[in-house]
């Protein structure tokens, strides 16, 4: 197994560094790369985070499972890249240099901007030797997501490893163009994307989720003989999902929690005015669950507020 001219044999940890590009000043945009191989073959499961440099949560999960030496498989091989989207996450931010999202860029170019080449590296170098991956995602743009797992849950192996995962919410989540998780399917590999907390904000809850549904897939792919801690929730399916928008400009009150089951007509919260002259009730459309929420309370009409997932 080969990454970037480092040939790693069966039985060794190394760390690997994979330059992509330089900024203006020379300096060096490089990506880190951890890879431990067992001595007897077996699946090779990728765990990546900071595809969107801001979403530093998948960062912290990839960086605890290799600090906590959960990375190291007594068969096969699990690959480890804490940071993908290095210039975003030194620079505090979801894109590149051109205001590109690397997820909106595969299968890329190798002679291409920057989230380009992200692009194609990943899709040359990394999807290849895989078989399986946990892409680790936060909400962006001040909303938070409950822990939860999106893959296309018509295909049996992305259902057994989401049930492995076993996060809060599971969500049928169709392709977007362009992604890693579409380039990786074309492949036949399977990237299933989990989603926790919002960007630049560490969130324990979400980060803990993250690490155990990681253990408990590398139990489910025969990997690791590591102790799966047991789910702390019951994995909810959800098959369809619909924002609660603003319908008027101003401040959101918020009245419900992240996670929490909410039933079709339910109060949701209050949009008012600075002034004083008016108060709204936001009352939500379906029975579901509140899988996703804004959390800045200054809105534009239109502006997403809550985002609920429906069950069966």
């Amino acid at each position: 197994m080969i990454f970037n001219g480092v040939d790693i044999p069966r039985g060794v940890t190394q760390k690997v560094e994979v330059n992509i590009s330089r900024l203006p000043s020379r300096s060096p945009i490089d990506i880190y790369i951890t890879v431990a191989r067992a001595k007897e073959p077996g699946p090779v499961l990728l765990l990546m985070g900071g595809l969107h440099g801001d979403e530093i949560n998948g960062v912290e999960i990839v960086r605890r499972i290799v600090e906590q030496g959960l990375n190291q498989p007594t068969v096969g091989t699990i690959i480890c890249i804490p940071i993908i989207n290095i210039y975003g996450f030194i620079n505090f931010s979801r894109y590149v240099p051109d205001g590109k999202d690397v997820n909106r860029s595969f299968p890329g170019n190798k002679n291409g901007s920057l989230a380009s080449r992200v692009a194609y590296y990943l899709t040359q170098d990394i999807l290849p030797k895989i078989d399986v991956g946990l892409d680790f995602h936060t909400g962006g743009a001040d909303r938070s997501n409950f822990p939860q797992i999106r893959c296309m849950m018509n295909d049996d192996t992305n259902q057994g490893l989401a049930q492995a995962f076993c996060a809060p919410f599971t969500l049928h989540s169709t392709y977007r163009p362009k992604s890693l998780r579409q380039t990786a399917a074309k492949r036949g590999k399977r990237i299933l994307v989990y989603e926790g907390g919002e960007s630049s904000r560490f969130d324990e809850f979400a980060i803990q989720q993250g690490v155990n549904g990681a253990i408990r897939v590398m139990k489910h792919l025969g990997i690791t003989d590591a102790e799966a801690p047991e789910p702390t929730y019951n994995n909810q399916l959800v098959n369809r999902s619909s924002w609660v928008r603003a319908r008027s400009s101003g401040m959101f009150q918020c009245a419900v929690i992240n996670g929490a089951e909410v039933k079709k007509k339910q109060l949701i919260g209050y949009m008012t005015d600075p002034f004083g002259d008016f108060k709204e009730p936001i009352k939500s459309p379906a029975t579901g669950f509140i899988i996703g929420l804004n959390n800045d309370p200054i809105l534009h009409q239109g502006d997403a507020i809550a985002h609920i997932g429906i069950v069966g």
